[in-house]
């Protein structure tokens, strides 16, 4: 299958260290780069054609990734080591300092992809699955695959088909191939109620501290990536906004019902500090945590 892929890539501080390793396959392209990017350097990506990343340095305590404009600097999650990422879904990333990285590039063809799932899960899985974002950060065994490929994207010695192989093991190792029951969700990518009540009480039963994305999808029992998605299209908000809003209201219920220091009940719930709840509780409801401890309230 004749390929050339196309992709949209936007970076400002970002340069190559060395020049790039690569080759076209049977409906892919395998890219290999060195790279660096000083703080503060930024990339937005975004392709027609499912692609992978896979890093072969740490990259999470370096470089932020998010899926919408202007997220990417609230800093919410750290790039993982191996990425899926779907046809059409963009990336913008950002460089929280110096760092130089290594990564593999694989772009490919839908048709092509479909081939490597489809035998093991079926049609209409596959095409679920190929829509799903995945992300890693401890990729484990599929480390040595992605070395091998990049080896086969200079050497040429294999045939074609030895690198094909390679990134085969590499997708149907990084997708979720679990099928429809691992990722069963209401209304075609939405959260359950059931979900929804089992993350309120977890939430709940966790006295309000901030729970990362990773401890959310576990408790639903989806992959990070997928949770993010379907969390967003049910409730309209990142698990932030809505961890932060669940906040406010703990925190409204423990100033009218106890006597605990507004600082005590910032330190309780995970604010940085008493300044900090105060600005978002009162970009919330309206008033400063004080001026609502001193208000009337009905039983």
């Amino acid at each position: 299958m004749t390929y050339l892929h196309s992709m949209q890539t936007e970076t400002d501080g970002i340069r190559a260290v060395l020049p790039a390793k690569w080759r076209s396959l049977d409906g892919i392209v395998g890219v290999h780069w060195d790279a660096e990017g000083h703080a503060g350097a930024s990339g937005y990506y975004l392709s027609p054609d499912p692609r992978i990343m896979f890093f072969f340095n740490d990259v999470s305590g370096h470089i932020q990734v998010a899926d919408r404009r202007g997220e990417v600097e609230h800093g919410e999650r750290g790039l993982a080591r191996a990425i899926y990422v779907p046809a059409g879904v963009p990336m913008w990333t950002r460089f929280t300092r110096r760092h130089r990285f290594s990564h593999l590039d694989l772009h490919l063809h839908h048709d092509r992809l479909m081939r490597y799932v489809a035998p093991v899960i079926g049609t209409s899985a596959a095409r679920a699955a190929l829509k799903k974002p995945m992300e890693l950060h401890d990729p484990g065994p599929l480390t040595s695959l992605a070395n091998l490929v990049v080896d086969e994207l200079s050497t040429h010695v294999r045939h074609p088909a030895f690198a094909e192989n390679l990134i085969g093991s590499i997708v149907t190792g990084l997708l979720d191939l679990r099928g429809d029951d691992a990722n069963c969700t209401a209304s075609g990518g939405r959260l359950t109620q059931a979900q929804l009540n089992r993350l309120s009480a977890f939430f709940a039963n966790c006295g309000g501290r901030r729970l990362s994305v990773a401890e959310m999808a576990d408790v639903v029992g989806l992959s990070e990536s997928w949770f993010g998605t379907v969390f967003r299209q049910t409730t309209g908000k990142t698990p932030l906004q809505w961890q932060l809003s669940r906040r406010i209201d703990l925190a409204s219920k423990l100033l009218t019902e106890t006597t605990l220091s507004i600082a005590a009940i910032s330190a309780q719930l995970g604010f940085t500090d008493q300044a900090h709840m105060t600005k978002v509780f009162r970009g919330v409801t309206g008033d400063t945590p004080a001026a609502w401890r001193r208000k009337p309230h009905s039983d």
